[in-house]
């Protein structure tokens, strides 16, 4: 797969590239990613790659000439791969569009800064718009560094473990991960459950999916909204309640 990163700042993104699994990724040729600098194709004397708003309001916002002619200077007119915008605005990110990029052999991201983009970049350069979450950085990149890092170990080889996916906190699955545990059993009177270490995959399968139902029912109840839960299901969901319910009363004062 190959990334194409669109950047005022491309420094930011290579201490992140040249560490740990990324770098394992490049360099095994699983992962192709490569960063431009925008203001490198301003025109003027000063390099300018941003102005005021026209109508007023305070900021300064990135003019689509620099914009342009990054992109189609590397990606062609029209871009030849989807062009990816990280703005605030934007669709919210999540694993499932994670999962839907990963397979497009070529993508490239477009990182903003200052105020906001130009709105002609958003309307006739991006295909898409996303957004990391409801709140406002600086820039664009550690956005795109968030998509890239999702986008790329999904690709087949980059974790060594194909399956080391499939049971993700929002994986097609539908449900937050089950708690996890490692060496040691005990660890200053805690102790890794014991349905864990007794042998038996059944048993920790449905421990497992049990946890998974109940970690996503405390933290985020509306994704079980989405979920087809079975009788089962249900029956867990209920004697959990009931529990709480049970230690509620027994804590109140008499």
């Amino acid at each position: 797969m190959r990334v194409d990163l669109f950047s005022l700042f491309p420094d930011v993104f290579r201490p992140y590239l040249e560490i740990s699994i990324l770098k394992r990724a490049i360099q095994n040729g699983l992962l192709e990613v490569h960063t431009h600098n925008i203001r490198a194709y301003a025109t003027d004397r000063h390099h300018t790659t941003d102005d005021t708003p026209y109508g007023g309001g305070g900021g300064m916002i990135m003019k689509p000439e620099p914009v342009f002619a990054a992109v189609e200077d590397v990606l062609g007119s029209p871009p030849n791969c989807p062009v990816i915008m990280l703005c605030p605005q934007g669709e919210l990110f999540t694993q499932k569009i994670a999962r839907e990029l990963a397979t497009y052999p070529h993508l490239a991201l477009l990182c903003g800064r200052y105020e906001s983009f130009d709105e002609r970049i958003r309307s006739q350069l991006a295909t898409r718009v996303l957004s990391i979450g409801d709140y406002v950085l600086t820039g664009g990149e550690l956005p795109a560094l968030v998509v890239l890092d999702a986008i790329a170990r999904l690709q087949p080889g980059v974790l060594g473990d194909n399956e080391a996916t499939s049971d993700d906190s929002f994986s097609e699955a539908g449900l937050l991960e089950y708690p996890q545990y490692t060496k040691p059993v005990e660890f200053r009177g805690w102790r890794v459950p014991d349905v864990l270490l007794n042998g038996n995959l059944g048993e920790q399968l449905k421990w497992k999916h049990e946890q998974s139902l109940l970690r996503t029912l405390r933290w985020r109840p509306d994704l079980l909204a989405k979920y087809p839960l079975s009788e089962d299901d249900l029956r867990v969901i209920e004697d959990f309640i009931n529990l709480e319910l049970s230690q509620d009363v027994e804590g109140e004062p008499d």
